[in-house]
């Protein structure tokens, strides 16, 4: 049996302390705030999409960074194990659209709640509002973590021993969750290499100001674009989005933004386009169109316009066809219609940023995975040191798949501790 200490009570953190403490280990769950699982709390607007129920080999595909080295983690521990865990438990669960899987309840807490329980019946310690300092080491082996935590009322320092620790301390999004970075900062220091942390998941800018005119309007069913400066397609996608006061957001956007954040920040801009209508071809759309003007002749090209968009778009689509409002629809040219369903099928806009960490799901980068053995946790600089979850350069598309990066490598970590 070996002393265990797991820094963080996140996702990760927990699955990792549970797997310990269900192989016979002592372990001591260490969380800086006072509660555990305050990210979980938030997590798909206060629901907690847990996983998701596709095929196993559809994990991979739905992860960015380094899905190779989670073969090991996620054979070991998949969704559908992560699914019977919680089942068993005494979680049921419910799968929504696009394989999505959330708690029956609809509350995140009951995530939270469950893996406390998990916790309490493994025989995990945990103590909250203890902040880690440092990790300590000897002779290239971990020995312990430094702490700062209130006792009595009292802030003390105090060096915990361990035969292994288990770093699972996430990234640096939604900073306010506790997520600093600090164990960023402690890898480093052991001579761990780091790849740069940026926002994963993520709203994007634009640079039109018709965009934040549009501000609040939620579009689904379209399929969006995203190209480079010579016009290669560097993302395609369909589903929902969002227009908002600084750029777009929604699902289509969020997992855009990890695709292509690299990219955006090298070339500074890249182009995007929104297909309002992709179950329509352009012929099937000038069909249409048609069929609506000649039902009222007289009537205004903005009002005929409301069988066909949403009102906040009206204006703007208007303007970028050189069509004004009040025409009526009898007087537009086949020239004039021509464009309006190119606009349609390419409604354009220019990305030209990120938002911040304090908007980011999830954080891109982290511990290089290099420096982390794939079949085990395991840092290949520290022995007795394990890292899992986001506090590595490990991230995914949304759906589920980020938390089932943080079970399946929280579990690999604990289960592979001698």
């Amino acid at each position: 049996m070996s002393s265990v200490i797991v820094v963080g009570g996140g996702a990760a953190g927990m699955m990792a302390a549970v797997a310990a403490g269900r192989c016979g280990h002592q372990v001591t769950l260490l969380e800086k705030n006072e509660k555990l699982g305050k990210k979980i709390y938030i997590t798909g607007k206060g629901r907690c999409n847990f996983t998701n129920a596709c095929d196993v080999e559809q994990l991979f595909s739905a992860v960015v960074s380094n899905p190779k080295f989670l073969y090991s983690a996620i054979y070991g521990f998949d969704n559908f194990m992560t699914m019977e865990f919680f089942r068993e438990m005494g979680m049921p669960w419910k799968v929504e659209r696009g394989n999505r899987v959330f708690p029956v309840s609809d509350h995140s807490s009951d995530v939270t709640r469950t893996l406390e329980r998990a916790l309490n019946q493994a025989g995990v310690k945990v103590l909250l509002q203890t902040k880690v300092r440092d990790l300590k080491t000897c002779d290239g082996r971990v020995a312990g973590v430094e702490v700062k935590h209130r006792r009595q009322r009292r802030e003390q320092m105090e060096v915990l021993p361990a035969d292994a620790v288990i770093v699972a301390t996430g990234g640096i999004s939604y900073p306010s969750t506790g997520s600093t970075g600090d164990g960023y900062v402690w890898a480093e220091k052991l001579g761990h290499r780091m790849v740069e942390p940026r926002p994963g998941l993520v709203p994007m800018t634009a640079l039109e100001d018709y965009i934040p005119a549009m501000q609040g309007l939620s579009l689904r069913n379209v399929t969006l674009w995203i190209f480079d400066r010579k016009g290669r397609e560097l993302y395609r996608e369909f589903g929902e989005m969002l227009f908002t006061h600084f750029g777009v957001s929604g699902p289509l956007v969020l997992s855009a933004s990890s695709l292509v954040g690299r990219r955006l920040a090298a070339e500074g801009t890249l182009s995007a386009s929104i297909d309002l209508k992709p179950a329509l071809e352009e012929k099937q759309l000038q069909e249409r169109l048609l069929r609506e003007f000649s039902k009222t002749p007289n009537r205004h090209f903005g009002n005929v316009m409301h069988e066909v968009l949403p009102a906040k778009m009206i204006p703007v689509v208007a303007a970028l066809a050189h069509v004004p409002e009040h025409l009526p629809v009898r007087e537009i040219t086949r020239e004039q219609r021509n464009g309006l369903v190119k606009l349609l099928k390419g409604f354009p806009f220019t990305l030209c940023g990120l938002r911040g960490f304090s908007e980011a799901i999830i954080t891109q980068g982290g511990i290089s995975t290099r420096d982390v053995d794939p079949s085990t946790m395991e840092s290949r600089k520290i022995s007795g040191l394990y890292f899992a979850g986001e506090v590595l350069d490990l991230d995914a598309v949304t759906g589920g798949f980020n938390l089932q990066i943080a079970w399946s490598t929280g579990a690999l970590a604990g289960n592979s501790i001698p």
